[in-house]
């Protein structure tokens, strides 16, 4: 089963090196593929950082967060949100 968390992104500059670098440290301490979809489709491996910047993602964007259901899953959902939902 998997996951999925739907995250506005508060973050004023949108997705930017900052915020995205701390994604991905949070993604690859998990262990477990995560993968970041935008409302358009496109999706990246979370813990790609260029993959991630190339999407563009700006502030009040929606993107969704999906993860496979596993020990500590919804707390790295909780995580990877607080970081883009941050003004």
């Amino acid at each position: 089963m998997t996951l999925r968390r739907r995250v506005t992104v508060g973050v004023d500059a949108g997705a930017h090196a900052r915020p995205v670098a701390e994604l991905a440290r949070l993604a690859l301490a998990h262990g477990s593929p995560v993968v970041l979809t935008t409302r358009a489709g496109e999706a990246a491996d979370l813990t790609s950082v260029l993959a991630v910047m190339d999407l563009a993602i700006g502030s009040g964007d929606e993107v969704v967060f999906e993860v496979a259901d596993s020990p500590g899953a919804a707390a790295l959902l909780d995580a990877l949100e607080a970081v883009l939902s941050r003004r």
